[in-house]
């Protein structure tokens, strides 16, 4: 399940992305406008600006801006920054592995093997999904409402 957190910093990413090229914004606004907790977001920002996702600037006309183009923040890197592993198994991780514990062998186990597949259409979708996608779904969802 997607934590809130990485929820959170999504819901921010698309906030940004529809405002870049403009001033930054502060975070207080982006807070209100998708209901983040201030605290939780200033958290959620200062990791994803520490990453390089997110610049920030001090002062009057001071706030948060992307670091890069809407197009070029992918879901996978978003997920992998605050969450961690993607994979739903330690074992089928390509960045966290971890051999399971009750495992007894990962050649033939049926179970890995299947979520191996669950993990690479998964990352297949989120590396191919950047902020302007979204941004851009949810301008064609409003059309339909």
């Amino acid at each position: 399940m997607l934590s809130k957190k990485t929820k959170y910093a999504i819901k921010a990413l698309i906030v940004l992305g529809r405002n870049y090229g403009k001033e930054p914004m502060q975070i207080l606004r982006i807070a209100e406008e998708e209901r983040i907790p201030k605290k939780f977001l200033e958290q959620i920002l200062l990791e994803m600006r520490n990453a390089g996702i997110l610049y920030s600037k001090k002062g009057a006309g001071g706030g948060y801006s992307l670091n890069k183009a809407p197009e070029d923040i992918r879901l996978s890197q978003v997920m992998r920054l605050i969450d961690g592993p993607i994979a739903l198994l330690p074992c089928v991780s390509l960045n966290f592995y971890r051999r399971c514990d009750e495992c007894k062998s990962e050649e033939v186990c049926g179970i890995r093997d299947t979520f191996i597949d669950v993990r690479n259409a998964m990352l297949q979708i989120l590396n191919d999904t950047s902020v302007a996608d979204i941004i851009n779904k949810e301008k064609r969802l409003e059309l339909d409402v």
